[in-house]
C-alpha cells in the first residue's frame, strides 16, 4: 500500500487538477485533493470530485477523498449531506478507511449534521 508524504497544500488550476485526476498517479491524485480542498472556493465542486474518488482502487486516494470531506466541512461549514453521508457511512465497512475524523469534523462544524 502507497502511502502520502505530508507536503502544504497549493493551490492549483481546475484545468492542472483534472489533468492529474485523469492521470492515474494515485499520490499526485490524492495530494492534487487535498490541494483543491484547501484552495478552491468552489466546496460544491471539490465535494463531487471527492465523492467521484471516494471507491478508487487505491486506498490512498480513498482515505483523501474520505478526509478531504471533512475538511470541506470544516472550511466551508457545509456539505450536501443527503449525498456524503451515506457515502461516509458506506465506507465505514472499508479496512483501509478510516471515516471517523471526516464525520466527527461534519458533527462539530455542520451544526445541522444529526448524524
Amino acid at each position: 500500500m502507497s502511502s502520502m508524504i505530508y507536503r502544504e497544500p497549493q493551490s492549483i488550476a481546475r484545468r492542472d487538477a483534472e489533468h492529474i485526476f485523469a492521470s492515474g498517479d494515485a499520490n499526485q491524485i490524492a495530494a492534487t485533493l487535498v490541494d483543491i480542498t484547501f484552495h478552491d472556493p468552489d466546496w460544491r465542486w471539490v465535494q463531487n470530485i471527492c465523492l467521484g474518488f471516494a471507491h478508487a482502487d487505491a486506498p490512498v486516494v480513498r482515505q483523501a477523498a474520505v478526509t478531504c470531506l471533512g475538511h470541506v466541512a470544516r472550511i466551508h461549514r457545509t456539505l450536501d449531506l443527503e449525498t456524503v453521508l451515506p457515502v461516509l457511512n458506506e465506507l465505514a465497512a472499508d479496512p483501509a478507511v478510516t471515516t471517523e475524523d471526516a464525520l466527527d469534523d461534519i458533527r462539530r462544524f455542520i451544526h445541522n449534521a444529526a448524524l
